[in-house]
């Protein structure tokens, strides 16, 4: 263990003890900068360093006034030079402050004020904190430790030449030490906590986009399964047409007939592998999909969601406008997830409130609209991830259309959609 201390003390504070590591600015986005109008905020960032500068030049007249004369004027430099060095090199800085700390103590060791100075010890003090603050807390505690060290050394070495005696000088060692231990452990927590904080917000930071990163997958594999009926059932179309279209024409040429019984093969090797991709994803949650046969949902099971949600208490206006057509499967199941969601979120986050749904049907696609009005009583919390907005935005861009989602000014909420249908694909459907 002594030989793990040594070795520490020697790499923080022998090894490049004084190597230029210079005190950085307040960021830009800190709270005491953000606070200060405009051309300020760019000296607001040297705060810490004005502050540094301001109070070594209080000590350093100080001890000049305490001094006097040419003496107080070479005893202030010992004493601020060490405070200004912290602002590029905080190690070597305390290595000049225990210099100046010992120079100090043999020159006024014929006086009463104890071992140290005043100056010296406010000096000295201000070194271990700013440099505590700027380095491991490893280091301020090793650096303690030779402080006392050196403290020890002193008092013998100057109970000869004191009329106060030795015992005087150990007794201000115990004092002084105490002082700065108590006084480095309150800004080692300070220091500590910040830290701690700072830590927990960057990691609710990780979090949140994990969380949002791990939503969109997750909603993106149940629009996966949800699509594998539909392209599914497209497919094995495909493949029953190419089996019977040979039989449905006299006299079939061979080549038209072979040509049929490719489209089939390809059609069922397609639907084969699709199947066996689909599975793979279906097998983590095999519960949510007990029926596979069963018919994914359209625009025309609105009314039946609408008669669900109104039976939990929710009030809900229906209004269609313009001419109502078939459209491609997965629009509609795509449109009837993204008003399922808006209404469930309606009533886990605005229990009492009314919400009105618009459909509008144009020439270029669909129009979707789902308001509602304020919550008239107070929301339960919801054990929900809270990203269902993510889900609903992630199936419209799939589809290639535009989507938002915001606050009203009647303190309600508003999703808006549009999903673009080319008219070909409308004609299909």
């Amino acid at each position: 263990m002594a030989k793990t201390a040594l070795r520490g003390i020697r790499e923080d504070l022998f090894h490049d003890a004084f190597a230029f590591r210079p005190l950085p600015p307040l960021p830009a986005d800190h709270k005491l900068v953000r606070r200060l109008p405009g051309r300020a905020r760019h000296y607001g960032r040297w705060f810490p360093h004005a502050v540094l500068i301001g109070f070594t030049g209080m000590v350093m007249l100080a001890t000049v006034e305490r001094g006097g004369g040419l003496f107080g004027i070479i005893a202030s430099l010992f004493v601020g030079v060490p405070m200004v060095t912290t602002l590029f090199r905080p190690v070597g800085a305390w290595w000049l402050s225990v210099g100046s700390v010992a120079f100090t103590s043999v020159v006024l060791s014929g006086s009463d004020m104890g071992l140290w100075s005043p100056p010296g010890f406010f000096s000295h003090l201000f070194v271990l904190l700013v440099v505590a603050l700027r380095t491991r807390p490893r280091v301020a505690a090793e650096m303690l430790a030779l402080t006392g060290a050196m403290g020890l050394f002193l008092a013998f070495f100057l109970r000869g030449l004191s009329p106060y005696g030795g015992n005087y000088f150990v007794g201000d060692l115990f004092e002084m030490l105490m002082v700065y231990a108590m006084v480095l452990f309150v800004v080692l927590a300070v220091r500590g906590l910040r830290e701690s904080k700072q830590q927990v917000v960057a990691q609710v930071a990780v979090t949140e986009v994990e969380r949002s990163r791990r939503t969109v997958l997750e909603e993106r594999t149940t629009i996966a399964r949800e699509l594998h009926d539909v392209v599914a059932h497209h497919m094995s179309v495909v493949a029953i047409q190419a089996e019977a279209a040979p039989y449905r024409v006299q006299d079939t040429p061979p080549e038209l007939a072979a040509a049929f019984q490719t489209i089939r093969e390809n059609a069922v090797a397609a639907l084969t592998e699709l199947r066996r991709v689909l599975g793979v994803v279906r097998s983590e949650n095999p519960d949510a999909f007990a029926d596979p046969e069963a018919p994914q949902p359209t625009l025309a099971a609105l009314d039946t969601l609408f008669d669900n949600v109104r039976s939990a208490g929710l009030s809900v206006e229906h209004v269609t406008t313009g001419a109502v057509r078939p459209l491609p499967q997965g629009v509609e199941l795509s449109a009837y997830r993204i008003v399922q969601e808006a209404l469930s979120n309606v009533l886990r986050h605005a229990p009492g409130a009314e919400a009105r749904v618009e459909l509008g049907y144009v020439l270029g696609g669909l129009g979707l609209r789902i308001v509602n009005g304020p919550a008239n009583r107070l929301a339960k919390p919801s054990p929900g991830a809270g990203h269902g907005v993510l889900g609903m935005r992630e199936r419209v861009t799939m589809l290639g259309g535009e989507m938002t989602a915001e606050p009203t000014a009647e303190g309600g909420y508003e999703v808006t959609a549009f999903i673009p249908v080319p008219a070909d694909e409308a004609a299909a459907a």
